[in-house]
């Protein structure tokens, strides 16, 4: 059944199992598969930060094309009442690891989500229509709806999408790109 609770038990079971050989290489080639979107015209990019111990896409490799390119990177910080706080990243940022081993910024410059042009998104799984399974908490789908209608929205995963996921909402907040290591799929 491809409900979002049956979803995230799966491909949390799934990535649980990658190797960390998988995670550095397959987190490169989704890296270079970004370079090939029309995309990098652009300034400010939201991009979440990896938990290690999760088995997230390492986005530390994004984070290295930006700053290459010299856009901005945006990151995000928990709040409360389960609400995303936004800093501008900059050498002067300093970073520290919350309770779930997302490093943060303590403080910094703070960015409305009005201002973000792209917003890479962490996900557990996605469909052939651009729908998404995040942790299951909402902080994305809240984040995105502030966020310009405007901006792209591009997700990222170690696997495949599958067909359709069931039990999507008017909350839900669909991809305008899922980018996997072996494809770009376009909504």
């Amino acid at each position: 059944m491809n409900t979002k609770l049956a979803l995230r038990k799966e491909y949390s079971e799934r990535r649980e199992n990658l190797k960390k050989w998988e995670i550095e290489e397959w987190s490169i080639e989704i890296s270079n598969r970004c370079l090939t979107l029309d995309l990098w015209q652009y300034s400010l990019y939201h991009l979440f930060m990896t938990a290690e111990k999760n088995k997230e896409v390492d986005t530390s490799y994004l984070l290295s094309i930006l700053l290459g390119k010299d856009k901005q990177p945006i990151i995000p910080k928990i709040a409360d009442d389960f609400l995303l706080e936004h800093y501008l990243l900059t050498d002067q940022t300093p970073l520290k690891p919350n309770r779930w081993g997302i490093p943060e910024p303590l403080s910094g410059i703070p960015i409305t989500p009005e201002l973000i042009q792209v917003v890479f998104v962490p996900l557990l799984a996605f469909d052939r229509e651009g729908q998404r399974v995040g942790s299951g908490r909402g902080y994305y789908d809240r984040f995105l709806a502030q966020c310009s209608k405007n901006a792209l929205k591009v997700g990222l995963s170690f696997f495949d999408p599958i067909s359709k996921i069931e039990d999507t909402d008017e909350y839900d907040m669909s991809l305008d790109y899922g980018i996997t290591p072996k494809q770009v799929y376009t909504f």
